[in-house]
């Protein structure tokens, strides 16, 4: 298995090698997606203020009756960062079943050099079964991830281990494990799409098939992709200072300030073309040191189970 390092400089590689298409195509069928999203993480352009409200409203009253104490830190990040997931989530669907898949596609047929009875059609619909069963494994892992922090922090509520310097330390101990796990879920489902996209086994074969290849490298793969992950963020925090705050402040936008947000946006999308490609380099290298027997093994067990049903 490839190190990181040499994962992203093969990835980088592979950019620069393809710039013209990747900068100009890519990334312009990606800037929908991109411009919908950071717009969707800021409070001045849209009018979410009820729906966050009325969001945090249900939420709060779900960890009430879990149990979850109302005064730790941890669960009021935890509450803001999943109104926001959903309201962007929401805005974005269209745009990330159209605009983002159609990007995937097209990045993804030009790194693994797909047969030419390939088109982007026949690819899409595989990533578009795939998209969804990504969706439900997200929100799985989230509800997994609920149920453990319901036992861990009802166990130290029952403790009376409630002091100050407790809550820090469980708060941010929680903040670091659901981190971790969203980290990693996020790596298997970006993989799966590669899987559907190269193997057209879409939907849950491809995210089990992912599961199979990453199984001893999951650390490095995380790893490759953080840069990505950093970029990301560091874009939608720019977003909101040059953009979303002086809009704010003044009320009005200027045709600077527009500029300057459409700038931003094509960088965000430079940023995901980047991080897909990233992804496709690791499809590529645990696929060459994985086990072949366990890797075909289960897809044949998933081939079997399909043709039953449809039996």
């Amino acid at each position: 298995m490839a190190s990181g390092t040499k994962i992203l400089r093969r990835s980088l590689h592979a950019f620069f090698n393809n710039y013209q298409s990747f900068a100009s195509t890519a990334t312009f069928m990606l800037f929908p997606f991109s411009l919908s999203l950071l717009l969707s993480q800021s409070l001045p352009f849209l009018p979410q203020q009820a729906f966050h409200l009325t969001v945090s409203s249900r939420l709060w009253s779900i960890f009430s009756s879990a149990g979850f104490p109302s005064n730790w830190p941890f669960f009021s990040l935890l509450n803001s960062k999943l109104c926001q997931s959903t309201f962007s989530f929401i805005l974005t669907l269209p745009f990330s079943l159209s605009s983002l898949l159609l990007c995937k596609a097209f990045i993804i047929s030009t790194i693994t050099h797909l047969p030419s009875h390939k088109n982007l059609c026949t690819i899409y619909k595989s990533l578009l079964y795939t998209h969804f069963f990504n969706s439900f494994v997200v929100l799985f892992s989230n509800a997994a991830v609920f149920s453990l922090f319901f036992l861990f922090f009802n166990t130290f509520g029952a403790l009376n281990l409630t002091s100050s310097h407790v809550i820090f330390a469980l708060s941010a101990l929680g903040v670091i494990v659901y981190s971790i796990i969203l980290a990693n879920t996020s790596v298997a489902c970006n993989v799966a799409y590669v899987v559907a996209a190269v193997e057209n086994r879409g939907g849950y074969m491809a995210i089990i098939k992912s599961l199979v290849l990453l199984r001893g490298g999951t650390a490095t793969a995380v790893a490759v992709s953080l840069p990505a992950s950093i970029g990301t963020a560091a874009i939608e925090a720019l977003f909101q200072f040059r953009v979303a705050r002086p809009f704010k402040l003044s009320g009005s936008l200027q045709s600077a300030g527009l500029c300057e947000g459409l700038l931003i946006a094509y960088l965000y999308s430079m940023v995901v073309v980047v991080d897909t490609i990233v992804t496709c380099m690791v499809y590529q290298n645990f696929k060459k040191t994985c086990d072949y027997s366990d890797y075909e093994f289960y897809g044949e067990i998933l081939e079997r189970k399909e043709r039953a049903v449809e039996a």
